[in-house]
């Protein structure tokens, strides 16, 4: 096997050899070329070794995949955007000097054809080529020739060779930029503003995470990138607009994982003199309906698991799932001694301030998620670890929220929003006083967002969805990675 040195090598004296003999390596002259997949239905009539008779000559570009060679013939398949065909070189048809510059093309370059449709003996459509173009001259060989491109790291790290030699790449990405799409389609029909709030931000807010931190030099002031666009959405709301939404790209200084990397999508939408469970109610509708949009059907198969999507969907309390899924005595929900006592007996760590709504939490983490296959609801998360969620009206200790699962996974998480500034300064006061050393807690609370809801917001809920796995959901895609076009890797060896 040869080494890729020897390769890179022999391409390097193939471009020097077409250079010297006048071939424009780097052409921007062939225009406007027809794409591949138009040209297909056009000759599908044809019987086996039969002609195009229309006398109709087809421009077409792309990327050399493949490549065999008869001596005075060759066949090679071009590769477009969306399609690939077949390409027939003949040297008595593109006469002898265009035919020898062909001889020194290889597996990867760009390039353009000019040619009339027919079919070989085993009838696949082909292009007999009547001129051929060098429009890109590629210095490198793709990888795996013949077999594709498998390495996930090499597939993660070079994106741009797993979408040439991965057609299920390109076409999972095209679901990607659909799902989008379809997502803007359903809440701009429902009278939804898009909008877009700041990337950089003086108080990182709207969630619990570590932000990324950055420094502007002309303000001198620290400045971080968002972690949620929540609370400049919910301004919004102050300034009188009703509904409104954003597909934001957030980033959160946390681990890598097949569900999280520091760079994602989030839909977030926030609808005035709604509760949650409007929002329920919308957010079935609308995944619901994606769903049967992208895969044609209410039921799919993800990592093997059968998710049936068609409404309506389970809703449990937390406390009804612990009890129905987790297994706890309900007397035991009831006691906040006996319920931090069983989430402790579980293997887990409280810290000194938390109290039995964040040992609720956690034991639902641990008991419940993973049984959540089909679409669920969960709703009255504690008040403890919903520092920005209304509390409910009957038992102040949950507060009127929820969370949707679907094979086990957080997919959105939603709820009526506080808008009482006092109770608002309270929460952010007692979150922050309660810090100790989690980073993912910032120690200044957004001041300005307190003075916002002071002028009055509207009652309201709000939502986020994780764009990024409902896409893993509805193309079965195992690994966050497999969904983002760069996701974050550790730097190469040397760099």
């Amino acid at each position: 096997m040869e080494t890729t040195s020897n390769l890179l090598q022999q391409r390097r004296e193939k471009a020097e050899s077409l250079a010297a003999a006048g071939v424009k390596l780097f052409s921007n002259t062939f225009k406007n070329p027809e794409p591949i997949s138009a040209i297909l239905p056009q000759g599908q009539h044809l019987v086996a070794e039969a002609h195009d008779d229309s006398g109709a000559v087809f421009r077409v570009a792309g990327r050399v995949m493949s490549m065999r060679k008869f001596g005075k013939a060759a066949f090679f398949h071009l590769q477009d955007a969306e399609a690939r065909i077949q390409i027939y070189a003949r040297r008595d048809l593109l006469g002898e000097e265009q035919f020898d510059l062909f001889k020194k093309w290889d597996v990867g370059d760009i390039v353009g054809v000019e040619g009339k449709l027919f079919k070989t003996k085993t009838g696949e459509l082909s292009i007999e080529a009547t001129s051929l173009q060098m429009i890109t001259k590629s210095l490198r060989p793709l990888p795996e020739k013949f077999h594709g491109l498998t390495d996930v790291e090499t597939r993660y790290r070079q994106r741009y060779l797993d979408l040439i030699v991965n057609p299920e790449v390109r076409e999972l990405f095209r679901k990607r930029v659909e799902i989008i799409r379809l997502i803007r389609e359903f809440l701009s029909n429902r009278g939804f503003m898009e909008v877009e709030t700041p990337m950089m931000q003086p108080v990182p807010g709207g969630a619990t995470a570590k932000p990324f931190r950055t420094y502007h030099n002309a303000l001198d002031t620290d400045l971080y990138l968002r972690i949620a666009p929540e609370l400049y959405l919910k301004r919004l709301l102050v300034g009188g607009f009703d509904k409104v939404f954003e597909i934001n790209r957030n980033f959160r200084n946390e681990g890598l994982s097949t569900r999280h990397n520091p760079e994602f999508t989030m839909l977030e939408f926030y609808q005035a003199y709604a509760t949650y469970h409007d929002l329920m109610d919308l957010t079935e509708e609308m995944i619901s309906w994606l769903t049967a949009e992208v895969t044609g059907s209410m039921e799919l198969t993800y990592q093997g698991m059968a998710v049936n999507l068609a409404p309506p969907w389970q809703r449990y309390t937390m406390a009804q799932a612990l009890e129905v899924l987790g297994g706890i005595d309900p007397a035991v929900l009831r006691d906040d001694n006996a319920i931090m006592a069983l989430a402790r007996k579980h293997g887990i760590e409280l810290q000194p301030e938390s109290g039995p709504g964040k040992a609720r939490t956690e034991l639902f983490e641990l008991l419940v998620e993973d049984k959540l296959i089909d679409p669920t609801f969960i709703t009255s998360y504690p008040t403890e670890v919903s520092p920005l969620a209304r509390r409910n009206e009957e038992d102040p200790t949950v507060t009127d929220r929820f969370e949707l699962f679907i094979t086990g996974r957080e997919i959105a998480n939603a709820f009526s929003e506080l808008n009482d500034p006092v109770d608002q300064l309270q929460r952010f006061q007692k979150q922050i006083s309660e810090r100790g050393t989690d980073e993912e807690i910032h120690p200044v609370l957004d001041r300005d967002y307190v003075r916002a809801l002071e002028y009055g917001m509207p009652s309201a809920a709000g939502e986020g969805i994780g764009i990024d796995r409902l896409v893993m959901l509805l193309t079965d895609a195992p690994s966050i990675r497999d969904v983002i076009l760069f996701p974050q890797l550790k730097p190469e060896s040397g760099e």
